[in-house]
């Protein structure tokens, strides 16, 4: 990847002459099955710059009350494109309440603000929504003339956990966020995928929000190469958090509260203060809150490393 990028071709993307990114694009937006693309810096930029495309001030979107871009984004859409945020709860499954989309959607009414948009995820916490779910989404937004966007960061995953194409996965949206560094392996960088008119609306939004790059072609070539080799290895991710989470699953004081494609999360019995600090004397980096974790599983993790880190937990605990 890294060859690739110091020898890619570049221009100015800003007037869209850099050949690496706009080859980018394309191949995102035919891997996904829509007409456009646009290359942005981050996944929260292309989700923002979709939200400000689909909605002007004073709408509304409708999202999960735990999705990405409603709790984990800044507040942008409120923020800088004064768009109300309406949060609904998302199922144990990781799909939002539909029947609590409905009740929300507001009448034609000036007291209220007008809702023009649905946001879904998938993957969210790694679970899979499948594709009758999406398309339920779909019939869902249609009947209350409501847009439909995906916080796809993680649609390859879903890829290929359901065995299908991302195309089809896609195939519901009218928008698609996808990132390129999740799993894929790129240093950074997402891609904003959708109808023609609505993503020349976004390009003048990316450059209003500081996302209009010079010679990106040196990022957007690390992008092309994981779209082309490192889509299916994802399944690779998925079977090492599967044993994971059995190896963990059988070590006293240590529970799995859930496995989905490549994340696991865990919490301890107990309190274990220093349990960050001890795996990392021993070389591996996580994140704790209290005794719980997410472990997410990406390419530079191999089922030798999932071993160690097993047997880190384990001697941790018997320390």
């Amino acid at each position: 990847m890294r060859d690739v990028m110091t020898s890619a071709e570049v221009g100015d993307d800003v007037w869209g002459d850099d050949p690496t990114v706009n080859k980018l694009e394309a191949t995102t937006a035919e891997l996904l099955g829509k007409a456009a693309g646009m290359f942005v810096p981050s996944g929260t930029q292309s989700n923002l710059c979709a939200l400000l495309s689909h909605c002007q001030r004073g709408d509304e979107y409708i999202v999960g009350a735990n999705a990405h871009t409603y709790k984990y984004e800044a507040g942008g859409a409120a923020v800088l494109g004064s768009i109300q945020p309406q949060p609904v709860p998302i199922l144990d499954d990781g799909m939002i309440d539909l029947d609590q989309v409905t009740r929300s959607v507001k009448p034609s009414d000036n007291h209220f603000a007008r809702s023009r948009l649905l946001c879904m995820e998938n993957t969210h916490d790694g679970k899979v929504l499948s594709l009758a779910q999406m398309a339920e989404s779909r019939r869902v937004a249609d009947l209350h003339g409501l847009a439909l966007h995906l916080d796809g960061a993680r649609i390859w995953n879903a890829s290929v956990a359901l065995a299908t194409s991302p195309a089809e996965v896609a195939s519901p949206f009218d928008t698609v966020s996808v990132c390129l560094s999740k799993g894929l392996g790129a240093p950074v960088g997402s891609v904003l995928v959708g109808p023609e008119e609505l993503l020349s609306d976004a390009r003048r939004w990316r450059k209003m929000l500081g996302g209009g790059m010079r010679q990106a072609g040196i990022i957007a070539a690390g992008g092309l190469y994981a779209l082309n080799h490192n889509i299916d290895r994802l399944a690779d991710d998925h079977a090492n958090a599967e044993q994971l989470a059995a190896g963990l699953g059988v070590i006293d004081g240590v529970n799995v509260d859930a496995q989905n494609t490549n994340m696991v999360f865990v919490s301890l019995d107990g309190e274990h203060p220093g349990i960050e600090q001890h795996l990392e004397s021993r070389g591996i980096l996580t994140s704790w809150s209290s005794s719980g974790s997410r472990m997410v599983l990406h390419l530079d993790i191999s089922t030798d490393d999932v071993t160690t880190v097993v047997n880190a937990i384990a001697a941790e605990l018997s320390r």
